[in-house]
């Protein structure tokens, strides 16, 4: 595989833990944003979408428009960042504190293998996809947040992740690795706690 670029988005308003910077929360002693940017720690570069307080050197740092606007909002205010020839990035949300850096590498075989999508993301047991847990061609990203852009008057604020991606090839990856899912994300003060003991 060749490079890639990660962008990770961590501007969440986390409603359902009262608010918190959730992913500056701790999972087994490194908060989760941290946790994900060591799974992508191969990626050239990687972007941080959210506040950047101590984040490691190298790591790039910007805002959505507006702040809190909502992951397509950072998705393309952390694609703006990416260097000129990018051609594949990692899109992730912040708060997948068991995410590593096989899961990544998994992800990248499969869009390298599948030429004929525009990308690949994990899907759970039910089927359901875990879009900010995956790899896609950043052409396609850019092409769609363009279509939805002139959809909604430039303002993609709010707008969902499914609207971004809707219309593109998706390769779905089952996980088949050892270990918890990597798309666990928590969302809860009991998803805090299940993910500390998986990394016991």
């Amino acid at each position: 595989m060749g490079t890639y670029a990660a962008v990770v988005l961590a501007g969440g308003a986390a409603r359902r833990m009262g608010g918190v910077d959730k992913p500056a929360l701790p999972v087994g002693g490194l908060s989760m944003r941290d946790r994900v940017l060591a799974a992508v720690d191969d990626a050239a570069p990687r972007v941080l979408v959210g506040p950047g307080n101590g984040v490691a050197d190298g790591v790039r740092v910007t805002r959505e428009d507006p702040p809190g606007g909502g992951p397509v909002a950072a998705t393309a205010a952390g694609l703006a960042l990416l260097d000129p020839d990018t051609t594949l990035v990692a899109l992730l949300a912040a708060d997948l504190p068991l995410l590593t850096r096989t899961a990544i590498g998994d992800l990248l075989t499969h869009l390298d293998r599948e030429r004929s999508v525009e990308g690949v993301c994990f899907v759970d047991a039910d089927g359901r996809r875990q879009s900010l847990c995956g790899v896609w061609r950043v052409a396609a990203l850019r092409a769609g947040l363009a279509r939805l852009a002139a959809e909604r008057g430039g303002n993609l604020a709010g707008a969902p992740v499914r609207a971004l991606l809707a219309g593109l090839a998706v390769g779905e990856v089952p996980w088949a690795g050892d270990g918890p899912p990597p798309w666990f994300d928590c969302d809860t003060d009991e998803d805090v706690r299940r993910a500390e003991e998986w990394v016991r």
